[in-house]
């Protein structure tokens, strides 16, 4: 399994953090408000919008659900298996 490197993590968190920041001011949320919306710690809000790896993944998720983000997965080896899977059952 493939390890991420530091820079790859480090530019994951920067996304997720600037994500969760903007999207929160633009709905006009303090962080706790957004806190008290997603049903978390107001402190964790604080975390994720300063990179703190120590948050849980379902605490994420749920300050992502109030602000109706959405986590999207990319994986282009089941991309490219799903490709060669299509094609053996199309006909030629």
């Amino acid at each position: 399994m493939k390890k991420l490197n530091f820079t790859a993590k480090a530019a994951m968190k920067d996304q997720l953090r600037d994500v969760v920041r903007e999207h929160r001011r633009v709905s006009g949320l303090s962080q706790s408000e957004l806190a008290k919306l997603a049903g978390v710690g107001k402190t964790v809000v604080f975390d994720i919008e300063h990179g703190k790896e120590s948050v849980q993944f379902d605490t994420l998720q749920k300050v992502l659900a109030a602000l109706n983000i959405q986590m999207v997965l990319q994986s282009p080896l089941i991309e490219r298996r799903r490709k060669l899977a299509g094609h053996k059952e199309t006909p030629p």
